[in-house]
This record gives structure tokens, C-alpha cells and sequence, in this order.
């Protein structure tokens, strides 16, 4: 799971590199999506490395959905366009748009310790408070770091969520709660025990009931110990001991409510509009989810900001798991929007492509 780790980082790093990337000249094509120049970059993603890549773009009225490499490695099937994928660390954002709505319900509180809800779960639960959890500013450990690195033994059993947080909690506080930012998987693992606490279900079958059935989103599902994916999906590859391994059919019960969401861009793109235009959770929550502060400049709650070099600001997240590297970014107002889905070989793909695909969508 370190892969997760650094998959994760390698799309936020990217994204991050837009601010400081020189605007490229661009073509004056009358606005809408330039066809041409986002198929050409899929295409430089999987000559860097990627086995297939697939991506839906929205600007305004004009929509494209691309795809590039293939499904599975050795073979000439193209990667589905409507294929579903492993999403990791975009459950966050799920999560936190539930846990968002029980504050509206007035069943949470941000700025209530976690101990509230979960007594003697958190050595240090009576300073940690559930808006820490969800900023990344709690100081905990991030249990995935004790996971081999390039080893799927770790994603071939099932894990329960009080076992990922004991291997946190094994270990001091990155840094005082509330002080420091860190990305951290356990802040959100016990963020997703917080749920099932407060509402006495599991927090996979709440996002359901509260998000999925209420926008339609028919093809996104948490698994919990199932190891294969829904058809039609692309194959995904990590390397092991010098091999290329497919990483496809694996336990993701070791991410969990950190990140074990699979679904598809269609669906990724509902959520996302849906999220933005305020109607998963309330206006004062949404506001919450967005608000940035000087400790965590660029993270609200389960939202990341990023901004391009043309002064585009995009709200998101980035998601790794191995074998599927992914991505959801949207103007504020959501009239543009990316969501993508890249499946690796055992690399990690071209990170100038991604820088450039990110400005084609947002500057070009």
C-alpha cells in the first residue's frame, strides 16, 4: 500500500507543478475542447509508461470522453470507455461529504473530538477533532507506510478497520494535532468508523443511501473483500521483484474508507458537478469542504484545490491504488471538468503528459 501512497502523490505532485509551468501557447480554436490536442497527450501517457488511460472532459455543453492503450497487457483490446476502475483515494471525498451531511443533521461536530463518537480509539482522542481527521492536520501516522513497498501481500487478505488504525497508533503523532499537515490514509479510515458509529450501518451502505442512489450513480460500489472488478474494466500492473505483476483482482479492504471506491468517469463526473453546485451537501457545509487554511493551504475537507498556471482554480482529488492511478479536478462553478483513469504497467506513466493535460483542459 506505500504505492498508494505514492501514486497518490505523483498525481498531486503533478498537479501541483501547474502553478509553476510557463502558459503554453495554444491555438485559437473558437473555445470547447480541443479533440486533437487531448488525444495526442493520451497517447504521450501511454507511450510514457501507462497501459491505458481513459478520460471524460466537460466544458460547458461540450463533452469528451477518450481513450488511449489497452485494456490488458498483451492484448489489442482498447480500454473500455465506460470501464470501471479502482479509484482509491477519491473515497475521501465520499466520505467526506457524509460526514459533512451528519453535520448538517447536527450529529457531528467538526470541532468535536473524535473521542465523542469513538472512545479509546485514539490515544490522543480528546485533541484530535473531526475536521483534523478530515484536513489531513491530526498529526496521525499514516498506517500504509508499514506496508512493503512494491509487495501486493498486503492487498491479498482482509484487514478490519481497527487493525489499520492499531498500526497507526503503534507509532507517535506525526506532530500536535491540529499544527502540521500530513496526507494521512488513517485519518479517514477512522473518519469512516465515525460514520458507522453515529448511524449504526456500515459506511459503504450510508454513502450509498445518501450519495449514490439520490445522483444515480449506478456503477460506483464499494467492496469491501470483493477482489475482482465489474465488467468491463481495464487490467492494472505493478512491479514486483522486476516483473510486471497484474495488480487487478486484490483485498481492498486495506484501504478501505481511505480508498477502496470503484466507479466509473461518468460517474466520478455526476459526483462531482453534483458536489460543487450544492446538491449533496448544504451550502454552510460546502463551504467547510472548500475553506483552506494556513496550516493546510491547498486541503479543505476531502477536497484538494489546485491552481494552473493560467490562474484556473480546479477542486478535487487524486487517487492511487496499485495498479490505477486516477483523478477528478473541476472549475468552482463546475462548468469544466476532468475526471480520468489511468492504468499503469509497473510504472508511473509520463508526468509531463499529465502536467500538459491538465492545462490543456484548464487553459487551453
Amino acid at each position: 500500500m506505500r504505492r498508494t501512497t505514492r501514486a497518490t502523490a505523483l498525481v498531486s505532485a503533478v498537479l501541483a507543478a501547474v502553478v509553476c509551468a510557463a502558459p503554453a501557447a495554444q491555438a485559437d480554436t473558437g473555445g470547447g475542447i480541443d479533440r486533437a490536442a487531448v488525444q495526442k497527450l493520451l497517447d504521450e501517457l501511454v507511450d510514457g509508461g501507462a497501459a491505458g488511460v481513459q478520460v471524460r472532459i466537460t466544458d460547458g455543453r461540450d463533452v469528451l470522453v477518450a481513450r488511449s492503450g489497452v485494456a490488458e497487457l498483451g492484448s489489442d483490446r482498447p480500454v473500455p470507455r465506460d470501464g470501471r476502475f479502482r479509484a482509491g483515494s477519491i473515497t475521501k471525498t465520499f466520505v467526506a461529504s457524509v460526514v459533512l451531511q451528519l453535520v448538517a443533521d447536527g450529529r457531528v461536530s467538526l470541532d468535536a473530538p473524535v473521542s465523542r463518537h469513538l472512545p479509546g480509539l485514539l490515544p490522543d482522542g480528546d485533541a484530535i477533532t473531526v475536521r483534523m481527521l478530515l484536513q489531513h492536520t491530526s498529526g496521525l501516522f499514516n498506517y500504509t507506510n508499514v506496508f512493503p513497498e512494491d509487495d501486493l501481500a498486503p492487498l491479498q487478505r482482509h484487514w478490519d478497520p481497527e487493525e489499520l488504525v492499531a498500526l497507526a497508533t503503534a507509532r507517535p503523532l506525526d506532530f500536535p494535532p491540529g499544527t502540521a499537515w500530513n496526507y494521512s490514509n488513517t485519518n479517514y479510515v477512522v473518519a469512516g468508523m465515525l460514520v458507522e458509529r453515529v448511524t449504526g450501518r456500515p459506511y459503504g451502505e450510508v454513502v450509498r443511501q445518501r450519495v449514490l442512489r439520490p445522483l444515480g450513480m449506478r456503477s460506483t460500489l464499494f467492496p469491501g473483500d470483493r477482489t475482482t472488478l465489474p465488467e468491463p474494466h481495464a487490467h492494472g500492473y505493478v512491479t514486483v521483484g522486476g516483473a510486471v505483476v497484474d495488480a487487478t483482482e486484490i483485498n481492498p479492504s486495506g484501504a478501505w474508507a481511505a480508498g477502496e471506491v470503484v466507479t466509473t468517469t461518468a460517474d466520478l463526473d455526476r459526483f462531482t458537478a453534483a458536489l460543487l453546485s450544492g446538491r449533496v451537501v448544504p451550502p454552510a457545509q460546502l463551504a467547510e469542504m472548500t475553506r483552506t487554511t494556513e496550516v493546510s493551504p491547498d486541503y479543505g475537507l476531502g477536497l484538494q484545490r489546485e491552481t494552473s498556471s493560467c490562474g484556473v482554480q480546479a477542486w478535487g482529488h487524486a487517487g492511487g491504488i496499485p495498479g490505477y492511478l486516477s483523478l477528478m479536478l473541476s472549475t468552482r462553478d463546475s462548468g469544466t471538468r476532468m475526471e480520468l483513469s489511468m492504468t499503469t504497467d509497473g510504472g508511473d506513466g509520463s508526468v509531463e503528459s499529465y502536467l500538459a493535460l491538465a492545462e490543456e483542459v484548464f487553459c487551453g
